[in-house]
């Protein structure tokens, strides 16, 4: 089953790289300004780390690190698992109708049906800015590879269980949006910024710290304790997002689509 459902993903993974790559003009630019973008807003750190050479025990190449973590994991999450995204507006205008009554389970389904241009150039920034920090020797290599995949999990889940809850308040597209974004902008500060209560919601609703103040620790000073704890914790997420959604799904009503899905 598992492995049907990596095989079924893989094929869509490629059939959107192609649709997407298509029109090779459009895709370069998308990835160009979306890395521009990430770098732009790192000016802004740098610039600060000029003047403080440690920000609470952390230095620049560890803001740097943090970056590339974010980044490339969600640039891996749009691109392979873009239609997370979309997951409220498929429910809220009952568009899973057709995904129904294929054999593939819906979720995987739907998202994996999009796929973001713009995340090929988060993916790729986010990797320079991890070279790019000075941190990481080829050894690391398979480290800096699952700890991006379980960070780009808990993107997936996180999104999921976010804009699943149309199903039981409708539109929600825009605060779901918002919750998720607030998981990224909470995921690009260093932790040291955060205590108390808000440091304790960064590591349960918004799970920024697993995103990536712990990936950071794992890079700096490998450990697999840290490392278990990550796995765990992601696959804890993406067990909770699947129940949700199939709890949801039962709540579903037809839209009555006799279209092909697209």
């Amino acid at each position: 089953m598992v492995a049907d459902n990596v095989s079924f993903t893989r094929a869509l993974v490629a059939t959107n790289f192609k649709a997407t790559v298509a029109l090779r003009g459009a895709f370069v630019i998308q990835v160009v300004f979306m890395a521009l973008n990430n770098f732009t807003f790192f000016i802004f750190w740098w610039a600060l780390m000029q003047h403080v050479t440690t920000l609470r025990g952390w230095q620049l190449g560890d803001i740097q690190m943090l970056f590339g973590m974010v980044a490339a994991a969600f640039g891996l999450t749009v691109t392979v698992a873009g239609g997370v995204r979309h997951l409220g507006r498929f429910i809220e205008d009952g568009d899973l109708d057709t995904l129904l009554t294929q054999p593939k389970p819906v979720l995987v389904n739907a998202l994996g049906l999009r796929s973001q241009p713009s995340g090929f150039g988060d993916l790729v920034s986010g990797l320079i800015f991890i070279v790019w920090s000075g941190q990481i020797s080829w050894s690391r290599l398979p480290i800096v590879v699952v700890v991006i995949a379980a960070s780009a999990v808990i993107f997936v889940a996180c999104g999921t269980v976010f804009f699943s809850l149309a199903f039981w308040l409708g539109r929600v597209e825009t605060v779901a949006t918002q919750l998720w974004e607030l998981l990224v902008t909470f995921s690009l500060y260093p932790e040291p910024l955060f205590g108390g209560t808000l440091r304790l919601l960064l590591f349960t609703v918004l799970p920024a710290g697993f995103v990536g103040y712990l990936p950071v620790r794992i890079l700096r000073a490998p450990s697999l304790a840290n490392v278990t704890i990550l796995m765990f914790v992601a696959t804890g997420y993406l067990c909770l997002a699947v129940l949700i959604f199939n709890r949801g799904l039962r709540r579903y009503g037809s839209g009555s689509r006799f279209t092909t899905f697209g």
